[in-house]
């Protein structure tokens, strides 16, 4: 079924829009879309929420007006004082009153004459902007606005202000926002009558209204009827499509394995340390999910370090035991191979056969490979997520393992149906997730928590040191160094930027190659992935001490002998992405040290960002402080932490909507799994308006 035609209104491209031209077009395009090369719809501009309100509805005279607050005046314009001819330092002024009192307009550089047109001595007009004090009287600078009487209705008195980008301006946003606010349609109400009835919540079209457009500033607060109303569709709409998805490959179409414990045995008698209590009750969770006839969908969330791979590894063990083959997929050829080389010793020994499939393998190698694949002869299959193309077929694939960088979406699971209809899922992150977005990211999976990290890890000692410092930095960790240590050195950029005044991975490694010379190696995301895996294969092998790179490090990269992880401006880093970089030192037995190079001056979040980092390795306690620090202006800390971003629906604010959002839609799947009816088609509209109509070709009547 296709998306209904009364939504058309909000998927029209900006560009039909009045005022929108092929430049603007362009910049909102980059800024708004919701995929590379697709343009912006009504429906983004209508989801882009203001980040503040500016509320000049205060019109009680010049008298009233304080110095700092936002004022509207109707005032009598005097007369002009423009500057004297060749002094354009000096302001123009404009000289006004109203019955309580003086004040003069002031413009700096105001050229071609439009001071003038827009205030004709003699005339009435409307200004808004803010007052300041100046030699005893009042003035204001550059107003906000400036309206003629007749005009008073096109001065927001409640003005919304927009986040944008370089090329755009929050007023711009505002005129378009009034348009599409007009164009939304009259839709059938998604909610289920239950929660709307106690709610006090207006319907879709109003609530956008209010958030966009509100007769007082109240109206838009994150807490106000309007915001909870478009957070809670919000949740609704993901709570709804995972399980849509989840019902589709979920099901009751699993296979019930019978176990005989022989071969995990070994593996676990091969493995050259103890397992920690959290393993052992991880794998036992595994082992029970596997017995039952449904699918297995599990999460296994672990700390950096926590022995999430031994855990997948006992769970591979288990399903050879019933003859059928099981996968392992990194998101990237370096931790594939690396997840390879970790788990073959312990496989090999216990008499498991074990492939590893990349892109990069010589074509005989490859065809081998395949051919054992196919043949059932590999029992353990590890490669990216490559192995769900055609021309890999699996004998008899039973369990699907996903080492998730990001997220493994509903593109991902598909894949995995058409390899194998009753394959058990189980995926390993390494960013613990808090319990409210775990509903969030995966919907209702199982969850199994590793606490505590596996003997013999040394806790990483971390500092923070100001950007000025750099020098003496630098001098330290070449006499690290020059005692056999190796390091990474963290850069947020890839190559010096014009609007971000940052230090770039390139810059850093222009500087510091003069004095490590050929000890020192370069990665980042740009470079080929030859280039890319030549320089991680010189730092893995020790061949280069020092490695300069951006995040691309970020996850899994394994190299024990790496001791000291330098990140530079971590002030601009997430905490969970903090966190997952420090993560890559303090893996062998010696003492780890992570530097946090930052650049004055730190805002407050950024302060309290790095006190908590210093502070705690808990990966659990800093996931929650990261969702406590995020505020509605930093939303894209949750990208940051692979967690879906938000548009409407700010985590600290409405956490509690989604638990709201998840019971809801499981009634609704009870009830109406086939979403049909008059209820079937509101809620599939609300679907396609939050762009999770990926769901709908899954959706099974009965």
């Amino acid at each position: 079924m296709s998306r209904p035609s009364s939504l058309d209104p909000l998927f029209a491209s900006l560009s039909g829009m009045k005022g929108v031209g092929p430049q603007i077009s362009k910049l909102f395009n980059r800024f708004l879309a919701s995929g590379e090369g697709q343009d912006a719809l009504v429906l983004d501009l209508l989801m882009h929420m203001p980040s503040q309100m500016v509320d000049r509805r205060r019109m009680d005279g010049v008298a009233a007006a304080e110095p700092g607050e936002i004022a509207t005046l109707r005032l009598h314009i005097d007369a002009h004082r423009p500057p004297p001819r060749g002094k354009p330092q000096v302001p123009h002024r404009v000289l006004a009153h109203d019955e309580t009192g003086d004040i003069d307009l002031v413009f700096f550089r105001a050229e071609g004459g439009w001071v003038e047109k827009s205030l004709p001595v003699g005339e009435v007009r409307f200004v808004s902007g803010r007052i300041a004090a100046f030699n005893g009287g009042r003035q204001m600078a550059h107003p906000d606005y400036i309206v003629a009487e007749d005009r008073l209705e096109t001065l927001p008195l409640v003005e919304p202000v927009y986040p944008v980008t370089h090329g755009l301006s929050s007023k711009l946003v505002l005129k378009l926002i009034r348009q599409a606010v007009g164009r939304i349609p009259a839709l059938p109400e998604w909610i289920p009558p239950a929660r709307l009835s106690g709610s006090g919540w207006p319907g879709f079209p109003e609530a956008l209204r209010r958030a966009h457009l509100p007769t007082e500033p109240g109206e838009a607060d994150l807490a106000a009827p309007a915001r909870m109303r478009l957070a809670y569709d919000e949740y609704l709409a993901g709570q709804l499509a995972l399980l849509i998805v989840r019902s589709e490959l979920a099901g009751p179409r699993g296979k019930a394995r019978q176990l005989t414990g022989l071969i995990s045995a070994k593996v676990e008698a091969a493995l050259p340390f103890d397992l920690t209590a959290g393993q052992r009750a991880a794998i036992a969770d595994i082992f029970a999910d596997l017995h039952k006839p449904e699918r297995m969908s599990r999460l296994v969330q672990g700390d950096v370090g926590a022995g999430k791979t031994v855990v997948a590894l006992m769970a591979m063990a288990a399903v050879a035991e019933t003859g059928a083959q099981s996968a392992l997929m990194a998101p990237t050829e370096i931790l594939a191979t690396q997840h390879y080389r970790s788990l073959e010793p312990s496989a090999r020994a216990a008499g498991l056969s074990i492939r590893l499939v990349t892109g990069k393998m010589p074509a005989a190698e490859k065809r081998a490979a395949l051919a054992a694949i196919e043949s059932g002869d590999a029992q353990i299959i590890v490669g990216t997520h490559a192995l769900f193309q055609q021309q890999v077929a699996f004998h008899d694939l039973a369990l699907a393992v996903v080492d998730e960088q990001h997220r493994f979406g509903v593109h991902q699971r598909l894949a995995l149906n058409a390899k194998s209809a009753h394959a058990d899922l189980l995926v390993m992150t390494a960013t613990p997730i808090p319990r409210s977005l775990v509903l969030t990211h995966f919907g209702d999976m199982a969850v199994s928590i590793l606490k505590e990290k596996p003997k013999g890890r040394q806790p990483i000692e971390t500092a923070t040191i100001a950007a000025d410092d750099v020098d003496r930095l630098v001098a330290r960790v070449k006499a690290q160094l020059d005692q056999g240590a190796q390091a990474f050195w963290i850069c947020p950029l890839v190559e010096e930027s014009e609007v971000v005044d940052l230090v770039s991975a390139e810059d850093r490694f222009n500087a510091l190659k003069p004095i490590f010379g050929d000890r020192i190696a370069l990665v980042h995301g740009r470079m080929s992935a030859a280039d890319k895996d030549a320089a991680m294969g010189r730092f893995q092998s020790g061949d280069a001490q020092l490695l300069v790179a951006t995040t691309v490090v970020e996850v899994g990269v394994d190299v024990p002998k790496a001791t000291i992880i330098v990140i530079e401006h971590a002030e601009r880093f997430g905490l969970a992405q903090l966190h997952q970089l420090r993560g890559r030192v303090g893996r062998g037995r010696d003492k780890s040290f992570c530097v946090l190079l930052y650049a004055e001056p730190l805002s407050l979040l950024a302060r309290e960002r790095l006190k908590t980092i210093r502070g705690t390795d808990d990966g659990f306690v800093i996931a929650e402080k990261d969702l406590e620090l995020r505020g509605p202006g930093d939303v894209l800390g949750t990208r940051q932490s692979g967690m879906p971003g938000y548009r409407l629906a700010v985590p600290d604010v409405h956490r509690h909507l989604l638990e709201l959002a998840h019971e809801d839609a499981l009634a609704i799947m009870a009830h109406n799994p086939g979403l049909t009816g008059p209820e079937g088609l509101a809620l599939r509209g609300l679907l396609y308006v939050f762009r999770k109509d990926l769901a709908i070709p899954l959706i099974h009547a009965g």
